[in-house]
């Protein structure tokens, strides 16, 4: 069981971002916290705490009880394609801006199923930027049907459709993406562990965006502020294997960890 240390004089001015984050904290140190502690903790008010909470857990970073707070489990619960469409949008816009720009005329990439990397699909598209896409994403295939691009070459890989996700996976999926070799991979994660893990749901997904990351010369992951410290049940890779993070809504002191590991993060 944790207690409050009772330093409330130091803790009473902390930024609202960084009190989440020593919550967070606090969290995976002691397995669940009390709103009457954090009360006393953070010298805030019992609704400021709930709050708190409210927001972590809709990050997945905690699991509301009644009076506080436990640590989530390993999640494969996953929503879906539609319903992550309306989750993040502005963030996921920005991010998809800041993709186009990294890449030139003529490339090759390989797009994930994940609705950021749709974004950054359907911003290349609209664009009409010279390349080819490859991708298992039923999404994507749909804007190339829909949207005149003609300098916009797409690969579909095949398989097995999961509906949830609008993608194909499955062992033909993967060696479609294995058939292939590209510039870069756009993809994003469910979340990042604590000790630089990609991970998501669902084992099948996780499989296509590991071939993905293999294949291509630079893998490009997009993340918001959501995506860390909420872990799923599967590994995709480690974070070393990653070329680029473009985050956006990420706090500095939760990606300079990543700088020192050696890592091009950039804010967008």
């Amino acid at each position: 069981m944790w207690y409050p240390t009772h330093m409330t004089g130091a803790r009473s001015s902390i930024l609202p971002d960084e009190r989440r984050r020593m919550i967070a904290q606090l969290l995976r140190q002691h397995g669940s916290v009390q709103v009457s502690a954090l009360e006393s903790e953070f010298a805030i008010s019992p609704m400021t705490a709930r709050r708190d909470l409210d927001e972590l857990e809709r990050r997945g970073v905690a699991r509301r009880t009644h009076g506080g707070a436990v640590l989530p489990g390993l999640s494969s619960h996953e929503d879906s394609f539609q319903q992550r469409l309306e989750v993040e949008v502005e963030a996921k816009e920005r991010l998809a801006e800041a993709a186009l720009a990294l890449l030139e005329p003529g490339e090759a990439v390989f797009v994930d199923s994940s609705t950021t990397a749709y974004f950054a699909a359907r911003r290349i598209v609209r664009e009409n930027l010279q390349c080819t896409l490859l991708t298992n994403a039923v999404a994507v295939m749909d804007l190339l049907c829909e949207v005149d691009a003609p300098q916009v070459e797409l690969i579909g890989a095949g398989g097995t459709l999961r509906k949830l996700t609008r993608s194909f996976v499955g062992p033909q999926a993967v060696r479609a993406v294995e058939a292939h070799f590209a510039d870069h991979v756009i993809f994003s994660v469910r979340g990042l562990t604590p000790d630089g893990y990609l991970t998501d749901p669902d084992s099948l997904e996780a499989e296509i965006k590991r071939a993905m990351i293999k294949r291509a010369r630079q893998a490009v992951l997009l993340v918001d502020g959501t995506k860390f410290d909420r872990p799923a049940l599967t590994q995709i890779a480690e974070v070393n294997d990653i070329a680029v993070i473009l985050a956006a809504d990420v706090a500095e002191t939760v990606l300079r960890p990543l700088v020192r590991a050696g890592i091009d993060v950039r804010t967008v």
